[in-house]
């Protein structure tokens, strides 16, 4: 039942709703993320490298805005931005990368408007800005006429869906994750991780919605350009084989054959669905996740937030999993007239064996510290997350009830077979993009129309 309903949401359908509803947003916005990229790319790229004060300004009632986009990258570039794209590899061949990333230059305009809409909408509760989904979907689309109960439908129905997938997909999956890979490299009992991780995700948990926020500001950009120079490190040792690698990811894209008459070994639909797939993954653009982290940053103007969100699918797949695919692809693991992987173990072992060609013995041990930072991160991120959505439904005063439940799967999902729980957390995941899109197709006019009011007045302002 659960495997059905998984194949339904992570199919066809779901991919194609997460596909057309980027494509849609492309193309009311004007294609924004192409006309528009020296626009975006010197809002957030050009401010982090100028160290732009403007970043790390927050208020009593806020989080700044580089501690938003931390916590949105950390909870995005979890475990599977490193596993997850030697499976797709593995399964849809190297034209997978291709797809993917086709699907993330659409879901940047989804991002976008996610954020957009996050702090256009946002709301004050416990002291501190809320945004997210549930509001833009009460306020938004429950302003419109006749629409009051089904917004309000939808936001309670996303709530309770981010609460449970913040359980299952952004604890149990991610600490069990770790725990594999640091038993892997260290040979760490899997229950001293879960009380390890317990307890220091608890002491920023108690702390709320600011703990967290400045440790991830903290965290991520040192496990990001920790991760980053060790593949370009194996990227640069097998320089050689660059050329023919992503010669290999246009071939497999296309089902073209290779130079030496060979097929690639895999059907265009293939490397298209995992492709797309990985592309949803890897972003989390559609969820909706990330605009509640960005409901709670100090900025000033929707759009700029919007911008925030489209660097992070920028980070997540552009940088962060295409370096992890072409770690892959150089390291000699992929049959790159054919596409096959020329490995024996299991495919999640690709990337740790990339790394092993270019480090040695140490190449098990560099992964294992890389995935339990970025699984870290991803629990701190999305215990927010479920935070958030909880005391939108219930109120602040029962919050600890949640950080209980949530502090008590960390420890346990270390040192247990979760593989019930987390095929439901897939399934949860999927069905929470299901209202959070209707929100998004339903509010993409005013989408538009603050993206358009935004850029009239740069063009008018002296």
């Amino acid at each position: 039942m659960l495997e059905e309903l998984n194949r339904v949401l992570w199919g066809p359908l779901g991919v194609g709703l997460l596909g057309a509803a980027g494509l849609w947003l492309t193309v009311r916005t004007g294609w924004f993320q192409l006309r528009q990229a020296r626009l975006w790319l010197g809002q957030t790229l050009g401010a982090l490298l100028a160290g732009s004060p403007e970043l790390d300004r927050q208020g009593g009632d806020s989080i700044s805005p580089l501690q938003s986009l931390c916590t949105a990258l950390g909870a995005t570039i979890g475990a599977g931005s490193v596993l997850g794209v030697g499976a797709a590899i593995a399964s849809g061949g190297p034209g997978a990368v291709f797809w993917m990333w086709v699907m993330a230059l659409f879901g940047m305009m989804t991002a976008y408007a996610e954020n957009l809409l996050g702090l256009a909408y946002r709301r004050r509760q416990g002291g501190m800005w809320q945004g997210g989904p549930m509001y833009y979907l009460s306020e938004g689309l429950g302003a419109r006429p006749g629409c009051k109960a089904l917004g309000r439908a939808l936001a309670g129905l996303f709530a309770g869906l981010c609460v449970l997938a913040s359980l299952g997909m952004g604890n149990l999956s991610q600490v069990n994750a770790m725990a594999a890979a640091l038993q892997g490299a260290f040979g760490t009992p899997p229950p001293l991780t879960g009380a390890v991780v317990a307890l220091a995700t608890g002491v920023l948990l108690w702390r709320g919605l600011k703990g967290v926020a400045a440790a991830a500001g903290r965290l991520v950009p040192l496990m990001a350009a920790f991760y980053l120079a060790g593949a370009l490190l194996v990227v640069g040792l097998h320089a050689a084989r660059l050329p023919a690698a992503l010669e290999a990811i246009v071939r497999g894209a296309f089902g073209l054959r290779a130079a030496g008459g060979g097929l690639m070994g895999y059907g265009v639909w293939t490397a298209v669905r995992w492709g797309f797939a990985r592309g949803c993954f890897s972003s989390e653009a559609g969820l909706g996740s990330s605009a509640i982290a960005s409901g709670s940053a100090s900025t000033p103007e929707p759009v700029q937030q919007g911008m925030w969100g489209m660097f992070q699918v920028f980070v997540s797949t552009f940088v962060v999993c295409t370096l992890t695919a072409l770690a892959i692809l150089t390291a000699g693991l992929v049959d790159l007239d054919t596409g096959r992987v020329a490995f024996s173990a299991p495919v999640e072992q690709l990337a740790g064996a990339a790394f092993a060609s270019a480090f040695g013995p140490l190449g098990p041990v560099f992964l294992g510290v890389t995935v339990a930072l970025f699984a870290w991160s991803s629990i701190l991120g999305w215990s927010q997350y479920g935070a958030a959505c909880w005391t939108y439904l219930l109120g602040p005063d029962s919050l600890w009830i949640y950080k209980l439940v949530f502090l008590a799967l960390t420890a346990a999902g270390a040192c247990a077979d979760f593989t019930l729980a987390l095929a439901l957390a897939d399934a949860v995941n999927g069905l929470m993009m299901l209202p959070n899109l209707a929100g998004l197709f339903a509010l993409s006019g005013e989408v538009a129309r603050r993206t358009r009011l935004y850029l009239e007045e740069k063009r008018t302002a002296p």
